[in-house]
């Protein structure tokens, strides 16, 4: 009887382990085997990104602003039509299109196709195109601006006296056009300015000798400080302040970059870590569930207590809630993966699912020297080199408030010519007949004066502009200085605390860093060997579990003893499991403490110089 039970035994036990490893099978071709899509061209995920961002991006963003697009631009802004955003149009049947076809990637062709397609990555990446803008704003104090006035103005009023006019109105109308042109000088600060102003004048005030006439003047002017606000490239100090901010733009947008890279090499182990997870799961539900199975028969021909059956029901529903909260996790990390890389290929709200083609297998170079690591933090970690700038940032405010307690000592100059020309009279004047042209000595024929000598047209004003026969010249200093200067002192206090406060935290920075490296390495050469240490017990715990079920097959074991070893077994394979991805995710922290994840993935990076010299800002 005894030997009959134990062929029973044996007999089932051989059904078991052919069930389990039928399992195990279909359990990877559900994790890595299921239908796919047809591969990506080698050209989509296969060409590394180039991450570096020029000036030349912020360009189409500058288009349609020439003087050409001024009509296009009034239409607009007249027009009576409502603009509004495509995202405020909501399309209930777009909301549910969704790509359900999974797309088998290696993590650099995931990275590769989330720096392309992520809407976040985008964003990030319009940062330093808006800091150009800021350049380019600060060098537009240089440019030439343009200034022009044409008016008519007349003026009718009661007369006060009868010398003024004949009648009881007084009226003269003007007519005026005037140009001006100001510059800021790129070289001194200084402004210069160049004006001409012109007016026409007719009036019936019998006074008035020349009438109508042509009022023409040419100026030129120069306001130049010559202490405060002036020094070596003093002007162009809001341009550096400017292109630091780009630089720092380019620092914070590759400090993003790094950090999305490593979120997304997370997301992907994350999907690799709950599949095999699922694996395990399945693996053991279906070992508990054959184990049920067993032993109800067992207990069907009397040979095992009802007991074991129990304990078998209680572990297989323990193994079946394992396999929930596994299928849970997994659709988790396949949907933060999916909105990662975005590959949306059919334009679906929904964008397809990724799943991962690697395996969590350390194949990168581990940097072992401690030191040559450190340095290469310092040398390219992005959130250094941005602090870097601040640091040159808050120096360069630390000179513009050191140049603001100086005392504020202005030069103006100023040089004009004007001419006045027009219908010079020889007529009635206060009733006298041609007392414009009356000689006092009375001598000669009537009338016997002379005109003014300014009888002429608008030409003849121009003309007589240049002989600088009628001129204004004008030097003038001013000068001030609080008594105290407290403003400015208290001013330049704060710039010397804020670049001391910005040092002190690039120090800091350089702590963390070098905490950050370290636990890095550190983590990284533990998990290697933490990883191989794990294989070994799943291995053992394989080979235990393998001879219990013997034993159990010979009646020398318990359901007890047998759900123990597959218990610490299933704790071995998620143990492995989280050993490689927990591996995986150290390398991409030690590469993001150094700053070289886009290295890593030969993604290119390069800060750009912001600077940009144009026409206007050469004098």
């Amino acid at each position: 009887m005894i030997r009959n039970m134990h062929l029973t035994r044996a007999v089932i036990a051989v059904v078991l382990i052919v069930a389990a490893s039928y399992a195990i099978a279909a359990a990877q071709t559900s994790a890595g085997s299921s239908p796919s899509a047809p591969p990506l061209p080698l050209a989509i995920g296969q060409t590394p990104p180039n991450a570096t961002v020029g000036p030349a991006a912020a360009n189409p963003f500058e288009e349609n602003t020439s003087v050409l697009a001024l009509p296009d631009i009034l239409s607009r802004q007249w027009s009576l039509e409502e603009q509004l955003p495509p995202e405020s149009v909501i399309s209930q049947s777009f909301l549910r299109t969704a790509d359900n076809t999974p797309r088998p990637l290696t993590l650099k062709q995931v990275i590769y196709i989330a720096l392309s397609n992520n809407p976040g990555v985008a964003a990030i990446e319009l940062g330093p195109p808006g800091a150009t803008e800021a350049v380019r704003n600060a060098n537009g104090a240089f440019d030439p601006d343009l200034q022009g006035t044409v008016d008519q103005i007349k003026t009718v009023m009661p007369v006060t006296t009868a010398l003024e006019a004949k009648g009881d109105a007084l009226s003269q109308k003007n007519y005026d056009w005037n140009f001006a042109l100001n510059k800021i000088s790129a070289v001194t600060n200084g402004t210069i300015s160049a004006t001409f102003n012109n007016t026409r004048t007719i009036s019936n005030n019998l006074t008035q000798t020349i009438n109508p006439f042509y009022n023409s003047t040419l100026a030129l002017s120069l306001s130049q400080p010559l202490l405060r606000n002036f020094g070596w490239h003093f002007a162009t100090l809001n341009v550096r302040l400017a292109e630091s901010a780009q630089k720092q733009a380019q620092w914070s947008m590759a400090q993003q970059l790094n950090d999305f890279i490593q979120r997304v090499g997370n997301d992907y182990w994350s999907v690799v870590q709950s599949a095999e997870n699922l694996a395990v799961a399945n693996e053991a539900l279906k070992f508990n569930h054959d184990l049920v199975r067993q032993n109800a028969i067992s207990v069907r021909v009397g040979t095992l207590a009802p007991l074991d059956l129990q304990e078998a029901h209680s572990s297989e529903a323990t193994a079946a809630a394992n396999l929930y909260t596994a299928q849970a996790a997994l659709k988790s990390a396949r949907v933060a993966l999916r909105e990662d890389v975005m590959l949306n290929p059919e334009h679906a709200f929904l964008p397809e699912i990724i799943e991962p083609a690697d395996k969590p297998t350390l194949q990168m170079a581990v940097d072992q020297d401690e030191l040559h690591a450190l340095e290469t933090a310092v040398l390219f970690r992005p959130s250094l080199g941005q602090m870097r700038e601040a640091i040159r940032t808050a120096l360069e405010q630390v000179k513009f408030q050191e140049n603001q307690i100086l005392p504020q000592l202005n030069l103006s100059t100023q040089i004009s010519t004007n001419s006045l020309y027009g219908d010079a009279l020889c007529g009635s004047t206060f009733g006298i007949a041609h007392a414009n042209c009356f000689n006092p000595s009375f001598t000669g024929a009537d009338p016997n004066g002379v005109r003014l000598p300014f009888n002429g047209g608008y030409n003849t004003a121009l003309n007589q502009l240049f002989n600088f026969g009628f001129y204004n010249y004008a030097f003038i200093f001013n000068f001030e200085r609080p008594l105290a200067n407290a403003s400015a002192r208290a001013a330049l206090a704060q710039a010397r605390i804020a670049f001391e406060q910005s040092r002190m935290q690039y120090r800091g920075a350089l702590s963390q860093a070098v905490i950050e490296v370290e636990s890095a390495l550190a983590n990284v050469h533990a998990d290697i060997k933490r990883a191989e240490a794990t294989r070994q017990a799943t291995y053992y715990s394989r080979q235990a579990l393998h001879d219990e079920q013997v034993r159990f097959r010979v009646g020398m074991a318990t359901t007890h003893d047998l759900l123990q070893y597959q218990e610490e077994l299933v704790t071995a394979q998620g143990n492995e499991v989280q050993a490689d991805v927990d591996l995986m995710n150290a390398w991409l922290a030690l590469e993001h403490a150094k700053g070289t994840l886009l290295q890593s993935f030969d993604v290119s990076f390069q800060i750009r110089n912001p600077h940009e010299t144009t026409w206007y800002t050469a004098f």
